[in-house]
């Protein structure tokens, strides 16, 4: 198990929490709460050892260019792909924009 944390910039406070996902489905669950105002952290917990590079990236592509409200992801990650992260990271800022 191996745990990394991120940080890039970000707009104001998001509203609400949500959790999507289920680890014990074998996939990932995804834990979004308000953060602090001008910055996006993310915590990922993972069974994947030495996977770093592959998480910043795909960070980096999904939040370039775009506006994000300033929340705490927690990410518990049972070995996902790049698709299925990016869909749960979409669900949840979908859930926390219905707020």
């Amino acid at each position: 198990m191996e745990t990394l944390t991120f940080q890039f910039p970000a707009a104001e406070p998001g509203r609400g929490r949500t959790l999507v996902g289920c680890v014990s489905s074998g996939d990932l669950e995804v834990l979004i709460e308000p953060g602090t105002p001008g910055q996006l952290d993310i915590q990922v917990v993972t069974s994947v050892n030495g996977s770093s590079a592959r998480w910043s990236q795909l960070f980096k592509r999904l939040f370039d260019g775009r506006s994000v409200p300033a929340v705490k992801i927690d990410i518990h990650d049972f070995g996902a792909t790049p698709g299925v992260v990016r869909l749960r990271l979409e669900q949840g800022f979908e859930e926390i924009g219905h707020d």
